[in-house]
């Protein structure tokens, strides 16, 4: 097979590797795309490295046609069109998936453009569900703040919280992608000229956001949480600027705030088999309905790759980048 590897001094290359064969509750895909992310980044610089026994070459989410089946898989067989969360291994033209963390394309929903779809789901229905305690179906009367909305996450996130009814306010670099992002159901805010818990607290009467959902890191420890309504939740998914912050108890205590921290690739198999299946049961009829689209800036050749993380890094993409084999 064809795969993009990492070179010694944190590049990309290609490579011809050994076809890999699935072994018991595996399947091997056939690649129509994989999806770029900024973990994928953060393994070149070795910040973000693969669990054990997963491929060493990059690679969270892909879409594909089943080529093979491991002992043991029921209910998939070869041929059927699915996307795949992976622990790494997609920059490549055949990956190897937990038949767990398979889903199937969505109605309406191209092949290609399926690979976008498991990261972001998976990270903004997990953490918005399951941690920060949103509702599945119905969020009518909650405020959820959404930090880098042009993004992967923050587009499907954006979506997603319409869909059941919360009002969204997001933050994104420039009046371009603060309409694009306002164009898909939020209240935007230019992080760049203007103070988001200002906006918050104006939107909210004061009251402030149930929700935060935070890439940014450290950078915004202490405004986000300024930002919060009582009983709010701070759900922290990003680290792009800094990981060391100060904290004010006084203000985490007296508001009975809460502050929460998830990596879903260091997930165990269980916990992100767990989160497939309620992404299965509870939120694919979003996108089956359409009310939730992947968001693709561009879909470039594989051996691209280092193009699609150059995108990635100087903030020219909306949404997502996919990598075609």
């Amino acid at each position: 097979m064809r795969a993009m590897v990492i070179t010694p001094d944190g590049g990309l290359a290609p490579a011809d590797l050994p076809t890999p064969e699935p072994g018991p509750g595996e399947v091997l895909v056939e690649v129509a795309a994989a999806g770029v992310n900024r973990a994928d980044l953060l393994q070149l610089q070795g910040l973000h490295p693969p669990p054990p026994g997963a491929a060493e070459h990059p690679g969270l989410e892909v879409s594909g046609r089943i080529a093979a089946l491991g002992e043991g898989v029921d209910g998939w067989g070869v041929g059927d069109e699915v996307c795949a969360l992976l622990d790494g291994g997609g920059y490549a033209s055949h990956a190897i998936a937990r038949a767990d963390t398979l889903l199937r394309v969505p109605d309406g929903v191209s092949l290609v453009d399926a690979a976008a779809l498991p990261e972001a789901m998976a990270t903004v229905w997990s953490n918005l569900v399951h941690v920060a305690g949103l509702s599945a179906t119905d969020n009518t009367g909650r405020t959820v703040l959404v930090h880098g909305g042009s993004g992967g996450i923050g587009t499907t996130a954006i979506q997603l919280l319409r869909a059941t009814g919360a009002v969204v306010l997001t933050t994104a670099g420039g009046p371009a992608r603060v309409a694009r992002c306002e164009a898909l159901g939020a209240y935007g805010i230019d992080h760049r000229s203007e103070d988001f818990v200002e906006r918050a607290r104006e939107a909210t009467g004061e009251r402030g956001v149930d929700v935060v959902l935070d890439v940014v890191g450290a950078k915004y420890l202490d405004r986000n949480l300024r930002a919060l309504a009582p009983h709010g939740r701070l759900v922290v998914i990003g680290m792009q600027k800094g990981t060391t912050g100060e904290l004010d108890l006084s203000r985490v205590l007296s508001r009975w705030l809460s502050i929460h921290g998830t990596v879903l690739r260091r997930r165990p198999p269980e916990e992100k088999a767990a989160i497939v299946a309620d992404l299965c049961e509870r939120a694919w009829r979003y996108l089956d309905r359409g009310e939730v689209r992947p968001v693709v800036q561009d879909r470039l050749p594989l051996v691209e790759a280092a193009e699609a993380h150059r995108m990635m890094a100087d903030g020219e993409v909306f949404g997502k980048v996919l990598l075609l084999p």
